[in-house]
């Protein structure tokens, strides 16, 4: 009966201290904080666009996204970030363009593939009356700025894959393992990864950029959660056939960095080989997000393309 009991308290023991595991988090440091080191005029600028711009709200199926319109012209620029980041990633183009161009930037809810994720997208521009737009996807949005082109072209006028990857194999057979533990793997564990990439990688690729870096690391601090992260995990890996810009007639330009850490030279030069009619732009040393530390060479290379 005593080697039960013990046997008991031990499971119990067990259980409680991997719930205590699997549910440690930990505390957001807090805006100020997280952004000390970043210029002054450019904390003032994000935590300004923040209050004044809070964005819209839209359930579809079951879904909640959150996004932004501005400006009124008849062009429309959409915008779609990458695996870590939110419609307000992109505030610097979003200042700099919403006087010439209508604009769209979404925050992705937690949807695990791309059919799905372009319907509630497909319904946004719907109930905003928006019939065409001109996309700048970076990264996961270069991606998916791809898979909206081969499925809605008689949507998209011009579009902008930056920072991105077309469709392959070399992604998922490097991430199958992990794939299959992200499940499982509790959220604190994933934010202090993101967070030890972010030092390790994005933050050097970027010149040191402290406001690459303030961001990313407020996204492991809970602007971005476990769920979210997970399904665009497997976005990444949904695969499509890529659309034939010869047959559809859209203009193309790619966006890469010469030391994106986050997309390998052999992914760069497949982009390249898969759309042979884009124009390409090259950027030196500025790492994996351009628009955040190089903002106003970005905006001038969307607003040159889109006009």
């Amino acid at each position: 009966m005593k080697i039960i009991l013990s046997i008991l308290i031990f499971v119990v023991v067990l259980v409680l201290v991997l719930v205590v595991i699997y549910k440690f988090s930990v505390s957001d440091p807090g805006y100020q904080k997280t952004y000390q080191a970043v210029d002054r005029n450019i904390q003032v600028s994000l935590g300004s666009f923040r209050k004044k711009y809070p964005g819209k709200t839209a359930d579809i199926d079951g879904y909640v996204w959150k996004y932004l319109k501005l400006g009124s012209e008849e062009k429309t620029i959409l915008f779609l970030h990458g695996m870590a980041g939110a419609y307000d990633i992109w505030w610097q183009q979003l200042l700099t363009l919403k006087d010439t161009y209508k604009i769209v930037s979404v925050s992705y809810p937690p949807i695990n593939n791309l059919k799905k994720l372009s319907l509630g997208l497909m319904e946004i521009l719907e109930a905003e009356q928006i019939d065409r737009v001109n996309l700048v996807g970076s990264s996961l949005g270069g991606y998916f700025s791809q898979y909206l082109v081969a499925h809605y072209p008689e949507k998209v006028e011009r579009a902008i894959f930056a920072n991105t990857f077309p469709p392959n194999k070399i992604i998922a057979e490097k991430n199958r393992t992990i794939g299959m533990l992200l499940p499982i793997i509790p959220e604190w564990a994933v934010m202090r990864v993101l967070r030890k990439n972010t030092e390790d990688a994005l933050y050097p690729a970027s010149g040191n950029s402290e406001l690459v870096k303030a961001y990313m690391m407020e996204q492991s601090y809970g602007m971005m959660n476990k769920e979210q992260f997970v399904a665009r995990f497997h976005c990444v890996l949904d695969s499509f056939e890529p659309p034939d810009l010869a047959k559809l007639n859209t203009p193309v330009m790619i966006i890469e960095a010469d030391n994106d850490p986050l997309v390998e030279i052999a992914l760069r030069e497949k982009l390249k080989q898969t759309y042979p009619s884009a124009a390409v732009k090259t950027l030196n040393q500025v790492g994996h997000f351009p628009y955040l530390n190089k903002p106003e060479l970005y905006s001038g290379l969307i607003r040159d393309f889109f006009d």
